[in-house]
C-alpha cells in the first residue's frame, strides 16, 4: 500500500480548510495546539487517504471530527459513518463532537480528549 497520510494531491484542499476554520474548530485548536494538552501534538486538517479529519494526534492515533449542522442530515450521517469506519480500519480512534458541544462546553470536550489520550490504568 502506498502513502496514506497527507497525500500531495489533497494538499491544496487541506490548506484551504485550515484557512477557513469554523468558530468551534478555532476554539478547540487554540486549546490543543503547541502541545498544550499533556504534551501531545495535534495537527489541523490532516489527510488520511482521500479523507481529511479536523484534528489528528499521530502519537495516540486519535482523529477528532467537529460536526456542524451540515452533518445532521441522514445522507451526511451515512457518509460520515462510512468515512469513520474506513479511518478506524487503520486502528485510528475517532472522536466526534458537535460545534455546539465545543462552544458551550469546551472543558468537557477537553476532558474527554484527555481521557482518550491517557493509557488505561492497569489494576495492581
Amino acid at each position: 500500500m502506498g502513502k496514506i497520510f497527507n497525500k500531495n494531491e489533497f494538499k491544496i484542499r487541506r490548506k484551504m480548510l485550515r484557512c477557513n476554520l469554523t468558530l468551534a474548530e478555532r476554539l478547540l485548536w487554540q486549546k490543543l495546539r503547541s502541545k498544550q494538552v499533556l504534551g501531545f501534538k495535534f495537527r489541523r486538517q490532516y489527510g488520511i487517504n482521500q479523507y481529511i479529519v479536523d484534528l489528528y494526534c499521530s502519537s495516540s492515533r486519535i482523529a477528532i471530527e467537529i460536526d456542524g449542522e451540515n452533518h445532521f442530515s441522514e445522507k451526511a450521517q451515512a457518509m460520515d459513518n462510512e468515512r469513520q469506519k474506513y479511518i478506524e480500519a487503520f486502528r485510528i480512534r475517532f472522536l466526534r463532537f458537535t460545534n455546539k458541544e465545543i462552544i458551550e462546553n469546551i472543558e468537557g470536550v477537553l476532558d474527554r480528549i484527555v481521557m482518550e489520550l491517557r493509557p488505561p490504568l492497569t489494576p495492581p
